[in-house]
């Protein structure tokens, strides 16, 4: 899955995230930002601009007293664990998580229906026109899996926790604890790009997560072309071997109109596509559009 970009570049700090933002809106070149990609499925046709990564090289964690700044390449896992062995609480949910913190901020991410938004003091970003700005917990807007940040079309460059203290050794526990249990339950070991849909309160609440769902309906194991329902745990879509973007567009649409016409619940992804000319989508979005074109085109036809 994927192709290639055009150009990549990895900032070292936020000056030059800024800079370049700036070069790119004011050239009207395309561009995306990226983190570890863990819920990102790129077009296999590629990318006709820039690619921006926040990772590694702009990464960096500081504690004081219940706070922690941390910038936005740090990886969510190492957070979790140096924050713990400082005996600060709040993070064990997102030690299996594989990412980058701006990454997880941005979404809100986390697990067992927790979310990284609750700890957030402010967010440092930098604006599509490469102007820094700090902003505020409230001005974030989190709700489940989402927040403003996602629709200001810029770069979240560092992000202030707030925690509580607690015992290290129990913390440590409890992070163990979890990330055996996702090792047992969900595909790590196999490409894929994390959970694909997002579990919507009502539906969790009337028949249930989306895993237990799709395998309800009968559809781990389905495959199109290399991609695979996961026979672990059926939330995820795996590359089993030379898959494209489109097959797991296409399973990922099967998988939504299979379960629609059961529950009356349309699923929506949590895994994002990038499209050739970079833009960012959840990826059922541009799964319904390859539907509904091809079934324009069979109207057309006949």
């Amino acid at each position: 899955m994927g192709g290639i970009a055009d150009a990549f570049v990895e900032p070292v700090d936020e000056h030059q995230v800024s800079a370049v933002l700036r070069l790119l809106e004011l050239t009207g070149t395309p561009h995306c930002i990226i983190g570890e990609t863990s819920n990102l499925l790129f077009d296999s046709e590629g990318l006709r601009g820039v690619v921006i990564r926040i990772g590694s090289r702009l990464s960096g964690i500081e504690i004081s007293n219940r706070e922690v700044i941390v910038k936005a390449g740090n990886s969510v896992p190492e957070l979790a664990r140096v924050v713990g062995a400082h005996g600060l609480t709040g993070l064990e949910h997102t030690v299996g998580i594989p990412g980058t913190i701006g990454g997880l901020v941005l979404m809100n991410g986390g697990s067992k229906r927790k979310g990284i938004g609750s700890n957030v003091v402010w967010v440092r970003y930098v604006d599509r026109n490469g102007d820094i700005a700090v902003v505020s917990h409230q001005e974030c807007e989190f709700a489940y899996r989402s927040s403003s940040l996602q629709l200001m079309g810029g770069a979240v460059v560092a992000v202030r926790l707030r925690l509580e203290s607690g015992d290290p050794d129990r913390i440590t526990t409890e992070m163990d604890e979890i990330v055996a249990s996702r090792r047992s339950r969900f595909p790590e070991d196999q490409p894929n790009c994390g959970s694909t849909f997002l579990s919507d309160p009502a539906m969790y609440a009337t028949v249930g997560p989306p895993g237990k769902v799709i395998e309800e309906a009968g559809l781990k194991g389905t495959r199109i072309g290399g991609a695979e329902v996961s026979l672990k745990h059926a939330n995820f879509i795996n590359n089993v071997g030379g898959a494209r973007s489109g097959d797991v567009l296409a399973l990922l649409g099967l998988v939504r109109q299979t379960v629609l016409a059961r529950t009356g619940f349309a699923m929506d992804a949590e895994a994002r596509y990038v499209a050739p000319d970079a833009r960012i989508t959840p990826a059922h979005v541009e799964a319904d559009r390859r539907t509904a074109s091809a079934d324009a085109s069979v109207n057309q036809g006949q």
